[in-house]
């Protein structure tokens, strides 16, 4: 029961955690900083629909519930992609300093912030992960520090990291479980003759740790759930990619029968893939640590 308490078992515990989001992208051999150059448009379309636009609304809202303030206020969002979350912050009258390293994401996020003021969305086209916070005058520098589903976080050095940058407030939100999607739900028993059971992932350490260490924090777990369709030659792709990410080769003998399954269960050619998980998401108070505050950001005079 000691360890339950014990840091550094946690932090140690954390980095050698296996099924990380990162590590199932590189086993995949998708390098983490381009997972999104080939479906940028796909990825910014989706975020600034309807149904897009009405999930970043939910989050915003949830921030300025527990009394986070945009107006005036200085934001550094990491992970920024083509600015689902950086146009709606500038909208709300934040400045905002967009952190992306995919190139296809950063020449849309130009396209979209055209429309705001000169610098009031400064675009810092450089990995997160590369960024000597220090050097860049970035310690203690944003009142808000914005890191949404982006692969930055991965022990809790990452975490001291982005938490330097902020002065009032981090937001931090990560897969609480791993995806489930349907598609692998029927593929994955053809393969390994077992059903395919979903895991447990880092936003436990997270949290845990932020409170062995004595932050003031609010969290909040959701299940979220998407459905798409795409085309055969599309999920082939997809489904190839996850096997590799569950460490299975793909060779051609499952190339076959994914093929064949395919072709069976969906001669329409088209096939909907269903997408849920648990995600989590957690506010870090930095500042007035005490839920009675309710004073927000504070406007830059």
């Amino acid at each position: 029961m000691n360890d339950f308490f014990n840091e550094a078992i946690w932090e140690q515990a954390w980095k050698e955690h296996g099924d990380s989001v990162i590590n199932k992208m590189k086993k995949a051999g998708i390098e983490p900083a381009r997972a999104f150059d080939h479906k940028a448009r796909t990825f910014n379309e989706q975020s600034f629909n309807e149904e897009g636009r009405k999930r970043t609304s939910r989050i915003m809202n949830w921030l300025e519930g527990q009394g986070v303030r945009f107006d005036n206020a200085s934001v550094l969002d990491i992970g920024a992609a083509s600015g689902v979350f950086s146009v709606p912050f500038a909208e709300r009258g934040a400045d905002v300093t967009a952190v992306e390293s995919s190139l296809p994401l950063i020449d849309l996020l130009k396209e979209n912030i055209t429309n705001f003021p000169q610098d009031q969305v400064k675009i810092v086209p450089e990995r997160f992960e590369d960024i000597d916070v220090q050097a860049k005058g970035w310690s203690q520098a944003f009142d808000l520090v914005f890191l949404s589903m982006c692969p930055v976080i991965v022990d809790w050095q990452s975490v001291e990291k982005v938490l330097q940058c902020a002065r009032e407030f981090c937001y931090i939100s990560m897969p609480a479980g791993s995806t489930e999607i349907s598609l692998m739900n029927e593929i994955w028993p053809l393969i390994t003759d077992q059903p395919y059971r979903s895991k447990h992932m880092e936003f436990g350490y997270l949290l845990h740790l932020l409170y062995l260490k004595g932050y003031s924090y609010e969290s909040l777990v959701t299940r979220e759930t998407k459905t798409t369709e795409v085309s055969s030659e599309a999920a082939l792709q997809d489904i190839m990619n996850w096997l590799r990410g569950h460490g299975q080769v793909p060779d051609d003998q499952k190339r076959k029968l994914i093929t064949d399954y395919l072709e069976k269960a969906y001669p329409s050619g088209k096939v909907a893939i269903r997408q849920s998980g648990r995600y989590g998401k957690v506010l870090v108070r930095l500042h007035d640590e005490s839920m009675y505050s309710g004073n927000g950001l504070k406007a830059l005079s």
